[in-house]
């Protein structure tokens, strides 16, 4: 299986990683680390030197009760960091946003894939995404940001999201878009409470069904707190990393995450493992 991004195919014969970069005061897990321009490259040049495949640039915080950015603040934000790694360092860059007008802005300086939470709902996103040659990343989440987390519920949490990131493929491609631009996000920790969250990771193979690309943001996330006993954000890198490995065994193809070196280190042994013996003798 292979992914367009721009004029690139990715590759996704092997799990590929997706770099997190937030540009942000109040994410959950670095708000305020990252906020400047040089920080903010330095990271990602280290991102990159671990084995980042893509780097996600976000400007607008997403975690639960998350207050919404306007669009010049978020074009401020990563505008110009896109131009920088997508000229100046030939990054593969994907932007993180549900905001049409911040998505055209990050085509033109370079991105080469939209990450949208809301999965191209919103007044404008579709149209914005559609033409843009770039790949889109469509995710699931059960209400919005502000609210989500606010007793979600489910009859049944993968078929649930299996039928509703169908729907939104199948809208797309009714649009023009072609298979290869589409990657699924079954959407951790959004709209989900705990049991929801396992579920997910337990039942992902049923969604590669769907013939789309997976991709899993589990890093740091509540969940493995919870899991690890109340451990803050910080604190939840070997968490973390165990759940990429798990979504990847079930058919994740794209893990995004902050902490890109023990998530390479951890997939290369995965890798290796299920790899055939070349002389099974």
């Amino acid at each position: 299986m292979k992914l367009t991004l721009g004029s690139k195919l990715l590759d996704l014969d092997q799990p590929r990683i997706m770099g997190v970069l937030n540009r942000t005061p109040d994410s959950f897990s670095d708000g305020g680390r990252f906020t400047g321009f040089d920080a903010a490259l330095a990271q990602v040049e280290r991102m990159l030197g671990e084995g980042a495949d893509i780097i996600d640039v976000g400007g607008e915080s997403t975690r639960p009760g998350a207050e919404e950015v306007g669009v010049q603040e978020e074009l401020d934000r990563v505008i110009p960091l896109i131009e920088k790694l997508s000229t100046g360092l030939g990054a593969a860059v994907s932007v993180d946003t549900s905001k049409p007008e911040v998505m055209r802005a990050a085509i033109a300086a370079g991105a080469v894939m939209i990450n949208d939470v809301y999965a191209l709902r919103r007044p404008g996103a579709q149209e914005a995404a559609a033409g843009s040659g770039a790949a889109l990343c469509l995710m699931h989440m059960q209400g919005e940001p502000r609210t989500m987390q606010k007793a979600p519920h489910y009859g049944d949490v993968v078929a649930e999201v299996k039928a509703f990131l169908k729907q939104r493929a199948e809208a797309l491609q009714a649009d023009g878009v072609p298979r290869d631009r589409i990657v699924l996000d079954p959407g951790f920790g959004f709209g989900k409470n705990l049991e929801h969250n396992l579920s997910l990771l337990r039942g992902l193979r049923p969604l590669t069904e769907l013939g789309y690309p997976l991709l899993v943001g589990l890093s740091r996330k509540a969940m493995i707190g919870t899991l690890l006993g109340g451990k803050p954000a910080e604190e939840r890198v070997q968490g973390s990393v165990a759940a990429a490995l798990i979504a990847v065994l079930n058919g994740a193809s794209i893990v995004r995450c902050h902490d890109v070196a023990p998530t390479v280190e951890a997939l290369k042994i995965a890798a290796a493992v299920a790899k055939p013996p070349s002389n099974p003798s």
